[in-house]
């Protein structure tokens, strides 16, 4: 790791001496002025005028810049402004002529919301990564981590030397055994900034390499930290986090988010439905966890389930399968058309499934409704220009949870949860894309879920229990996995596929909250400091 700061004021020491560059030199006079006469005060926010950072936001930037020494992970839970933090330290940076060179990593998706963003709110004049020019030719360049990582491109990269490195979405990196942790890991930059609101997903030591790419060393070798890990040292480890990361949450928050209302509508299947359904329940498959999906499924959609049961090679499935094609409609699918119309403004509406997601895109052209889909499938081109015809001319965006990560649609505030997903953690990276800083309007949520069904399971057992833990919501992953639960959404999964009544299930689900509510009142590592 190059220090570029200490290099460049020792020039002026040695100017007298040496025959340096008027560049050098001027740059490392206007560096050493601004440590001796602002300390503590940020430049940059003299020329953003119309831009207001909110007191986290400022302390965050404050931090990176005069003393985390611009290597930090930015950890602030989703749409607190980690963007607006980074942005104005980059700003701060150009400003004080220590950075030029910058390569900015993202998902596809995000690239051209990162060159909007820069150029339009910071003035930063940032490009997106064209096939036809090459890196050198970049000052400010943001591509995809997924172009990246492939060579030509990474040998080209690894060639450059860049005064600071963005990585939005870190917690893709969590394994430094793939590609693109390699690549990250061993590119040249000065400065380092991770973003990510969920720097541990599924176990603790996913935090130690994300501290190895901006801090190496920092918290000891791979068997020093699981030592600590393994002797319950938290506050040794936190206090080693924190000299490198910033984290701040919602509930200690004011004034960063839009009031939210949530709004839970039950919807009934009609005669014909419910028959199908407990043919579904009383069916005898070979695992239990196929009957789970499968009822899961029909409380989407027909197609979602006629879907499955058509790869099935199951007895039993022919006749159940016949009898779904033979239905006119879905009833939950109506329910959301007459809320949408009823709304009468913008949608986002989640599914869990790409049947489900045709078959809605459908009913609403069948009600005069502009549908635009959103999944994964997408390439970046495809994925920006449906974001464009929901603002421009949409009333509903059906998304899976492709959507549910990095994007700022603050111009809608209206919230559908067609499908309930099993990690109630989520919920929060969804709503996320409209309920974030400079949301303007109130936001309004709504879960529909089918009465006397796995639905109605999930709302009781799982949601109205996981309520009472809203505050760590987003931690409930981090904390199960010192625990040895490295997957929340499968443990959770299996405890209602395999448990014989609710009552069983709440127990078990209890016992599971049980470890979560101990670590609460322990003071568990992610709290902010």
């Amino acid at each position: 790791m190059r220090v570029k700061s200490n290099y460049l004021m020792e020039q002026i020491d040695q100017a007298r001496e040496i025959n340096c560059s008027w560049d050098i030199f001027s740059m490392a006079y206007r560096l050493k002025k601004d440590s001796l006469s602002n300390v503590g005060e940020l430049a940059a926010l003299k020329y953003l005028p119309d831009l207001k950072l909110l007191p986290h936001q400022l302390e965050a930037v404050e931090k990176i810049v005069f003393q985390m020494h611009g290597r930090a992970i930015l950890a602030d839970e989703v749409g607190l402004g980690k963007t607006i933090e980074a942005a104005v330290a980059l700003k701060e940076w150009m400003m004080k002529g220590v950075v030029k060179k910058v390569l900015i990593l993202v998902p596809a998706s995000l690239v051209q919301q990162w060159v909007a963003e820069l150029n339009e709110k910071f003035l930063i004049p940032a490009k997106a990564k064209h096939k036809s020019y090459p890196w050198e030719s970049y000052d400010i360049v943001v591509t995809s981590i997924d172009l990246a990582k492939k060579d030509p491109h990474k040998t080209d990269l690894l060639k450059q030397d860049y005064d600071l490195l963005i990585v939005d979405e870190a917690h893709r990196l969590k394994n430094d055994k793939t590609i693109s942790y390699q690549l990250v890991k061993e590119l040249k930059s000065t400065y380092c900034l991770l973003l990510t609101a969920t720097p541990i997903q599924n176990k603790i030591e996913e935090i130690y390499n994300l501290m190895q790419i901006v801090r190496p060393g920092l918290l000891g070798d791979q068997i020093e930290f699981k030592k600590m890990v393994q002797k319950e040292s938290y506050d040794s480890i936190k206090t080693l986090l924190y000299q490198s990361m910033v984290r701040h949450r919602k509930k200690d928050i004011q004034g960063t988010n839009a009031n939210r209302s949530i709004e839970s509508i039950s919807v009934h299947f009609n005669d014909a439905e419910m028959c199908i359904y407990r043919e579904l329940e009383g069916a005898d498959f070979s695992h239990p966890f196929t009957q789970t999906t499968l009822l899961r499924e029909f409380c989407s959609s027909r197609e979602a389930c006629y879907v499955s049961l058509k790869k099935l090679n199951e007895t039993n499935c022919e006749e159940i399968s016949n009898s779904i094609a033979n239905l006119p409609d879905h009833s939950k699918a109506l329910k959301a058309i007459e809320l949408i119309k009823q709304l009468n403004q913008k949608v986002i509406l989640f599914t869990e499934y790409k049947s489900t997601q045709l078959y809605l895109q459908w009913l609403c052209q069948q009600h005069n409704l502009i549908a635009v889909p959103y999944n994964g499938k997408f390439k970046k081109s495809k994925k920006s220009w449906m974001i464009e015809c929901f603002r421009n001319k949409g009333d509903v965006l059906i998304a899976t949870d492709a959507l549910a990560e990095g994007l700022n649609l603050q111009f809608c505030h209206n919230m559908i949860h067609y499908d309930l997903p099993w990690n109630p953690m989520k919920l929060e990276q969804r709503i996320g894309r409209i309920d974030r800083y400079g949301q303007k309007e109130n936001v309004s949520i709504f879960y529909l879920y089918m009465e006397d069904t796995i639905d109605t399971r999930i709302m009781n057992i799982l949601y109205k229990k996981l309520d009472a833990f809203r505050n760590v919501m987003g931690e409930i992953d981090q904390i199960l996995s010192s625990y040895g639960i490295s997957n929340t959404e499968k443990e959770l999964t299996d405890i209602i596929a395999e448990s014989k009544s609710d009552e069983e299930a709440e127990v078990k689900i209890n016992n599971l909250l049980s470890i979560v509510e101990l670590e609460q009142k322990r003071g568990y590592i992610h709290e902010s400091s």
